[in-house]
């Protein structure tokens, strides 16, 4: 979901979804950007890497993406549009685990390159709008979680799902992100029973 500042923004070719030639090309300069954050960090991405390394010619790439935050942009609208399920464990406490496993994977992978577009997102305007909307659809999709528990009885109707999905996942960011501690195997199950049991005491009913 785009906040109404997102759609009135010019739209990027880049960020169209053409076939044939142009779709490849697309798919190679993204998987370029993906592999320069990961390997090297932003500070050494430039447009010219990128297009050395998808072995496309660097005035496509200019003409196409523009700038550095461009591609920064389009990588994270593209990964906004994958097939993404959260697990069905069978319950809302186990349902939440999962999830917050998923994080903590994705952060404490090396190298990880959700850790890079974190960090690029704080050096671009256009990334971090494009971050936003990421963040804005994971949680869309993750709101099935919420409406299982209710389905179950776990949880009230009233329930506020973003809210109870905010309060279960952001002690993996503030502990991996801010505070950059190890990961704990423990972390990922003690904030979703933490949220799930305030979700049980009414703390995210509207």
């Amino acid at each position: 979901m785009r906040s109404a500042s997102d759609a009135s923004e010019p739209p990027s070719p880049a960020r169209s979804r053409p076939g044939g030639r142009t779709a490849r090309i697309r798919t190679q300069v993204l998987d370029a950007v993906t592999a320069e954050l990961a390997e090297h960090g932003y500070d050494a991405l430039s447009m010219d890497v990128v297009a050395a390394r998808a072995n496309v010619h660097r005035a496509t790439v200019y003409r196409r993406w523009h700038d550095v935050g461009g591609l920064l942009a389009d990588l994270f609208d593209a990964a906004g549009g994958r097939q993404w399920h959260p697990r069905d464990t069978g319950s809302l406490r186990g349902d939440l685990a999962a999830l917050n496993h998923e994080i903590q994977d994705s952060f404490t992978e090396v190298p990880s390159l959700a850790m890079a577009l974190i960090a690029a997102s704080f050096r671009s305007e256009e990334a971090a709008r494009a971050l936003r909307r990421l963040w804005d659809d994971r949680y869309t999709q993750s709101e099935i979680i919420v409406e299982r528990a209710i389905g179950r009885g776990e949880l009230p109707s009233e329930v506020d799902a973003r809210a109870l999905l905010i309060a279960a996942t952001a002690p993996i960011y503030h502990h991996l992100v801010l505070l950059r501690t190890p990961p704990g195997p423990h972390l990922p199950d003690l904030a979703a029973t933490s949220a799930a049991l305030a979700a049980d005491a009414g703390a995210f009913t509207r």
